[in-house]
Order: structure tokens, then C-alpha cells, then sequence
């Protein structure tokens, strides 16, 4: 069966947006060269889950939705006909989700934002997590990991530290 990962960034104090849904902070550990292992991490996904307000923010800000060669699925509560691989998914998510794993295939990344990842966590779905800790406080914004959500214990995998202060943490669903 597929694995659905997050894989996602977030400040020492848990923001993965500051207010205005600023991601600004991000560029701290911005470096030539360095990508923090995420080409070889989407080298194996090819579905992509995100929600409606991540996909606006990206779109704002880049010409193209950078997952558009991959199966893509915006979590909206708003119909919209699908953008060649991008689709615009109004229905259940832990239904989609059941029936993308029950498919052969790569990787499912959900790429945010926090009411995606508070539905998939309250469901059960995400098996895998890689959060890179910027080493910044927010203070104020966008929690990854909002209140309501069940509790679960994770095993740690891995831990990467980066001379910029960044630190990944490798968690599995146990």
C-alpha cells in the first residue's frame, strides 16, 4: 500500500505561516545548493495533496503550480473542472485518500496547509512525517498542528541538521 508523507516546514514555535499566510520566514535557511534533500524526496511522489488556500498562495507567486507534472488533488470546498493533472477535489478527503492508496504508485505528499493536515490527522491517514524546523520564531500566524486533533505516537527515524540552522525531523506513524 502507498504511504501518504507529509513533508512540510515550520518554525522553532509550530507556525508554518505568519499572518497574511506570509511564508517569508522560509528564506532564512535559503542557500545555493541546498535543497534539504527535497529532489530526492519528490523524485518518488507522484500524487500531491494540497489545500485550497496553499495552492492560491504558490499561485500568487509563481507562474506555474510547481506539482503539475504530477496527479495533483487542491482541496476545496469550491467546484472548479480540473487543470490537466491538477484537480480540484470538493468531496471527502479521507475517501480520496483510501482510494489513492488502494492504487499502485509512488508517493503521496501532502504539501499542506493546516486544515488539510488536521483532517488527514484526525483521520488517521498520514503515515509518514518530515518537518524541517526553521530556526525562527513566528509568533503569531498559521499552526501546523491545530488544536482537536487525536493524539498518536510516532517513531522517530532520522534527524538532519543543516549549518543554516535547519533541523529535519523523520517521524513514522506507529
Amino acid at each position: 500500500m502507498r504511504k501518504l508523507v507529509l513533508y512540510i516546514a515550520s518554525s522553532v514555535d509550530g507556525y508554518i505561516a505568519a499572518p497574511g499566510d506570509d511564508l517569508g520566514f522560509l528564506a532564512k535557511v535559503e542557500k545555493e545548493g541546498e535543497d534539504y534533500g527535497y529532489a530526492d524526496f519528490i523524485a518518488e511522489v507522484d500524487t500531491v495533496i494540497v489545500g485550497r488556500r496553499t495552492y492560491d498562495w504558490v499561485m500568487q507567486h509563481v507562474p506555474e503550480f510547481s506539482h503539475s507534472d504530477k496527479e495533483s488533488y487542491i482541496i476545496t470546498r469550491t467546484p472548479q473542472e480540473s487543470v490537466g493533472n491538477t484537480h480540484f477535489y470538493t468531496g471527502d478527503i479521507g475517501e480520496l485518500v483510501q482510494a489513492l492508496k488502494a492504487k499502485e504508485g509512488g508517493t503521496i505528499f501532502c504539501d499542506g496547509g493546516a486544515e488539510v493536515v488536521h483532517q488527514l490527522l484526525t483521520r488517521g491517514l498520514i503515515d509518514e512525517f518530515v518537518i524541517s524546523i526553521i530556526p525562527t520564531f513566528v509568533g503569531d500566524g498559521t499552526r501546523l498542528f491545530k488544536d482537536g486533533r487525536p493524539g498518536g505516537d510516532l517513531q522517530l527515524v532520522d534527524v538532519k541538521s543543516f549549518d543554516t540552522g535547519l533541523v529535519q525531523l523523520f517521524y513514522r506513524r506507529v
